[in-house]
């Protein structure tokens, strides 16, 4: 058999960029095996998919079931009871004001999109606010309000009339939560009526902007601005969701609720499933047959979504985010290392940022990610400059294995920064 990375890029277009050099045969719970028989702690999760672990036997379990039932009719075509539950469930648990709905598609990238189809059906209006540094997905909208240009938009004539980007609140690189919202007011005087706006679309904590949490009163603002104008608020919790943050839903933190949330990843288990819940008027703003997919809500990710909400629950894995993440944090803050500039994060949504001579640096990051990868850790990297390491372990990791995988990370950290 040829080289596999040989046949891959002969195969697949440079644009899908990819981490690793080796192929993964095998997983189970957060540990990968490659095509050279090694193994590997995963603190990727799939970037921010398997909370619940890979191949947990309880989803794999609910899937089978589901798979001799039946494995797609197309729900606009054919309903399913098993749909409508995990509505009725997600309703219940989101951190939402008044009468809920909630609806099912396949990607993050579809559910941002459709949020802001459903905000512009409802307010008849065209422009959208999102934040720098913020990530909302690939497609043409939701990669217009990506804050990021390389890699997302750089040189693929990405340009989407009415979108706008405020500053987004980061104490580090000197960003106020008054700068920020400020930025929010100068687009509104120099770009957009406010009374233009159909959303502002902000991350409860930026996934690849770096996991920068928002402030309390940052949200707050962001509340009242959109108050102020009539603007439908979207969360985008693709990221946060489902345990990742020691909460359901990231936006329980705050005192103040969205109109909309996004969400995608760790609620399918490794399946793919996305969807919103959102106000009732709001989610009712457009006509049957303007939203769906053929794919969407399909009944094997259905099924693994519903056990997924069962196994977070069952076995506390919201406290044990915040017990990891917690451990995680002090075990960061105790290796007095100058370049950490800083550990920041909510439950297990938490990340180390690096800087030498005062400026970020993305070279600590990529050799501390490459030193751990030699020695069998998977991490992932992030943030503006690219000078962030983001931890993504399955919730339902051993003790013993996450502790190993500190030894690994001291040493990692330790390397990358001679």
């Amino acid at each position: 058999m040829r080289d596999l990375n040989k046949r891959k890029e002969e195969a697949t277009p440079r644009g899908i960029g990819v981490l690793c050099d080796w192929f993964v045969t095998k997983a189970q719970n957060a540990t990968l095996w490659d095509n050279q028989g090694r193994e590997f702690i995963d603190f990727a999760s799939g970037i921010a998919v398997l909370n619940v672990g890979h191949c947990n036997p309880r989803i794999i379990k609910a899937v089978e079931k589901q798979l001799c039932a039946f494995t797609h009719t197309a729900y606009q075509v054919t309903p399913y009871e098993s749909y409508i539950e995990l509505a009725e469930k997600i309703n219940e648990l989101a951190p939402l004001a008044g009468k809920k709905k909630s609806c099912f598609f396949t990607t993050g990238g579809e559910a941002t999109e459709n949020a802001i189809k459903l905000a512009k059906a409802h307010t008849k209006r065209y422009g959208v606010i999102a934040f720098g540094g913020g990530f909302h997905g690939r497609t043409a909208t939701a990669v217009g309000m990506t804050g990021k240009v390389v890699p997302y938009k750089a040189e693929i004539g990405v340009g989407m009339v009415g979108i706008y980007h405020a500053l987004y609140p980061n104490k580090l690189h000197g960003v106020s939560v008054e700068d920020s919202l400020k930025s929010l007011e100068h687009i509104c005087r120099s770009s957009i009526s406010p009374y233009d706006v159909a959303a502002i679309i902000f991350e409860p904590v930026q996934g690849e902007g770096g996991f920068n949490p928002a402030p309390k009163e940052f949200v707050e603002g962001l509340r009242k601005f959109a108050d102020t104008y009539g603007i439908v608020l979207v969360a985008d919790e693709v990221q946060t969701g489902f345990g990742r943050t020691g909460k359901i839903f990231a936006m329980e933190y705050f005192d103040v609720s969205a109109d909309i949330i996004c969400m995608a990843k760790s609620l399918g288990g490794g399946f793919p499933i996305s969807g919103i819940v959102g106000k009732q008027d709001i989610m009712d703003s457009i006509n049957p047959g303007g939203m769906g997919g053929t794919y969407a809500g399909n009944p094997l990710a259905v099924a693994a979504s519903l056990e997924v909400l069962e196994v977070i629950k069952e076995e506390k894995l919201l406290d044990r985010a915040n017990m990891l993440g917690s451990k995680l944090q002090d075990f960061l803050n105790g290796l007095n290392c100058k370049e950490i500039a800083e550990v920041r994060g909510l439950g297990s949504m938490v990340a180390v940022e690096f800087f030498k001579d005062n400026q970020p640096s993305p070279d600590i990051a990529k050799k501390v990610q490459s030193i751990a990868m030699s020695n069998g850790l998977l991490l992932l990297t992030c943030g503006s400059h690219g000078n962030v390491i983001r931890f993504l372990y399955p919730l339902t990791i051993p003790t013993s294995q996450f502790d190993k995988a500190l030894e690994i990370l001291k040493s990692a950290i330790e390397g990358g920064v001679r």
